[in-house]
């Protein structure tokens, strides 16, 4: 489905873009266009980000020892 009519831009590359580690509607706006011009796409394009980062638990760092 296209989220953002502006830019040809779908929920499929709004996923795909999430699992390449981004997180923030900016970033998603630099990387794909979407919300870069009326900005009617910019609550779903979150709420798909949010969704995508909610099912999937925040990657723990591992420290190295001193």
């Amino acid at each position: 489905m296209y989220v953002c009519v502006c830019h040809g831009v779908t929920d499929s590359q709004i996923r795909r873009a999430a699992e390449e580690g981004v997180r923030e509607v900016h970033e998603l706006t630099m990387r794909t266009g979407a919300g870069a011009s009326c900005g009617s796409c910019l609550e779903l394009a979150a709420q798909l980000l949010d969704e995508h980062h909610a099912s999937r638990p925040l990657p723990l760092q591992v420290l190295r020892a001193a």
